[in-house]
């Protein structure tokens, strides 16, 4: 008798005949670029990952997910897979049309017939999907400030997979690995979700898992989208590859998942839970605070710690797949071994290292002990993170016109090429302007992608090694924080609000501009007739106004030192 879940499932694709001829009648279609974000998406509709989702979801849908994390006819389905668009691109929309779909190459990956065209509630969706309109958590910042505005929903079909030139042969699609379980003849799987690299702990909780379930072991790390700040992908699969060594080969395999994580806590949980079923497993480990994105706007964390293994408890039969709480594991130092927390007596000495202090270490180039992770796996963190005092950095001014950014900056970037080790690169508002935003006007539009596209060039600087020091206005905290998440992929951010008066800035106006403001003569002029946010927490703020620029300078370097990047 066929297993359930080793059996073939549906999956969105036309035969090689058909997607030849589709992709010359989709040239003619009105084409949409996918993000990076609903590559992931359509990738995982297409394959059957998100069965049983015949494609983006209708309003109808929409709606019943969000209010109760049921698809229209009832189905189990937690979360919003959407395909968010402009309103400039929607109005060119009419329902009953097909759409291609490309990717940021522009080739076609599929086609969908729009069904549904409508303006999400998106305050809504946040509260009812993450809990908590709150920006700071990643997916409700990228839901206000990255997403479209409006959403599409109808069938898709799927043309040719998404092209990944990396791990190419760890990459299964549901049907791949359900073969494979087949062909090995594994009944019983048990899927390790992680977005993290894999320390002994995970190793003795992923040993235990499958034991304790009689099961064979598939670890099933995703390599879409994480939380902004993870460790890159090609980083953690590399460690990955590492520890596969020390688990038995016979009962123990990895697969790669081009999963958009959206860290929703206990909703992802069954959201993982349902795509681990449609790749064929049969128990799936939840951790403590699973998919959680650590703290809120107040400083406590977005969901609780068992929040998510209640949730997929409440519903696993519904999913089909079995829940193995994850046991959080640590190090005894008498018995030199992992075991439960809450199976450990009184009187042994427990040793653990934190998340942050595991970063601390790299950060600092401190010495990671063998009983905490093995030497393969620190050795790839130390190639892809080195101390850091070697790291790349980009140092952030911002502030009103004429507060002496660009004074003070200049300054921080001669005592930095004193000290030599890097190459310093300053990126002037003014300089910027000249030579790589020269066509763009004042509007709030063209402010923001200036700069964006200081941030762009920064962030290279920062990932290869050198140190960036950028002194424009930046009057919009949004875009700052998302220069922010763009350069903290690769190093540190510095953020430095140089705080000098509207006033004092007015009084000083050495370029006259603020005398052209008042008279109307430059329009959306930053404090004059525009906002600014102020930042709520930079890394350092700069009082000019009693201050000489050499003293500013050094409080910038005595920061840089206090944070390691630069050494005291």
């Amino acid at each position: 008798m066929q297993l359930k879940n080793l059996a073939p499932i549906p999956e969105l694709y036309v035969s090689y005949d058909s997607a030849q001829k589709l992709k010359v009648e989709a040239a003619d279609l009105t084409s949409w670029d996918l993000t990076p974000r609903q590559i992931c998406d359509l990738e995982l509709l297409m394959n059957g990952g998100f069965n049983p989702l015949k494609g983006f979801l209708s309003e109808e849908d929409y709606n019943s997910v969000v209010d109760d994390m049921r698809l229209a006819d009832g189905t189990l389905w937690p979360m919003p897979i959407t395909l968010d668009v402009s309103e400039k691109f929607a109005e060119t929309i009419e329902l009953g049309q097909d759409i291609a779909l490309r990717d940021q190459e522009g080739v076609i990956l599929g086609t969908m017939t729009v069904t549904d065209k409508w303006t999400p509630d998106k305050p809504k969706e946040a509260e009812k999907v993450f809990g908590a309109d709150d920006d700071a958590h990643p997916a409700v910042y990228y839901l206000h400030n990255a997403a479209g505005s409006v959403y599409l929903g109808g069938p898709v079909t799927g043309i040719q997979q998404p092209v990944h030139y990396d791990f190419r042969a760890r990459r299964d699609t549901p049907n791949e690995l359900r073969a494979y379980f087949r062909k090995l003849g594994w009944h019983r799987v048990v899927a390790f979700q992680t977005r993290n690299p894999l320390h002994r702990a995970h190793q003795e909780l992923t040993f235990r898992a499958a034991k304790e379930a009689q099961a064979n072991l598939l670890i099933h790390p995703i390599v879409g989208m994480t939380k902004p700040g993870d460790v890159d992908h090609f980083t953690r699969v590399r460690c990955y590859e590492a520890v596969l060594d020390k688990y038995p080969s016979s009962t123990t395999s990895m697969s790669l998942l081009n999963l958009a994580m959206r860290m929703a806590g206990p909703r992802e949980a069954v959201w993982h839970g349902l795509i681990r079923k449609n790749h064929g497993c049969t128990h799936f480990i939840v951790g403590r605070d699973h998919a959680g994105p650590g703290k809120n706007s107040a400083g406590d964390d977005f969901y609780g710690p068992y929040d998510a293994q209640e949730l997929f408890k409440k519903h696993e039969q519904e999913i089909g797949i079995e829940m193995v709480p994850f046991k959080h594991m640590v190090y005894v130092q008498e018995r030199a071994q992992y075991e439960p927390a809450d199976e450990i007596e009184d009187g042994v000495t427990v040793l653990n290292i934190s998340g942050t202090e595991l970063r601390r270490r790299l950060a600092e180039g401190l010495e990671i002990p063998e009983w905490f992770s093995f030497p393969e796996v620190v050795t790839e963190l130390r190639r892809t993170r080195p101390p850091r005092s070697q790291q790349g950095f980009t140092v952030f001014f911002t502030g009103f016109s004429g507060s002496g950014k660009s004074t003070i900056a200049n300054a921080v970037m001669v005592k930095l090429m004193e000290m030599g080790g890097r190459p310093v690169t300053l990126l002037d508002g003014d300089i910027v302007r000249k030579n790589l935003s020269s066509e763009l006007g004042f509007s709030k539009e063209h402010r923001d992608l200036n700069i964006r596209r200081i941030g762009f060039v920064a962030s290279e600087i920062t990932k290869n090694g050198g140190i960036a020091i950028c002194a424009p206005i930046a009057p919009y905290a949004n875009t700052r924080r998302a220069v922010r998440e763009d350069i903290e992929a690769h190093g540190a951010f510095v953020e430095i609000h140089v705080a000098t008066s509207i006033e004092e800035c007015e009084r000083r106006d050495r370029k006259g501009l603020y005398k052209l403001a008042r008279e109307g003569k430059i329009k959306e002029f930053t404090g004059i007739s525009d906002p600014y946010d102020v930042p709520e927490k930079p890394e350092l703020r700069l009082d000019t106004e009693n201050t000489d620029v050499d003293n500013c300078a050094h409080q910038v370097i005595l920061k840089l030192e206090s944070m390691g990047l630069i050494a005291a």
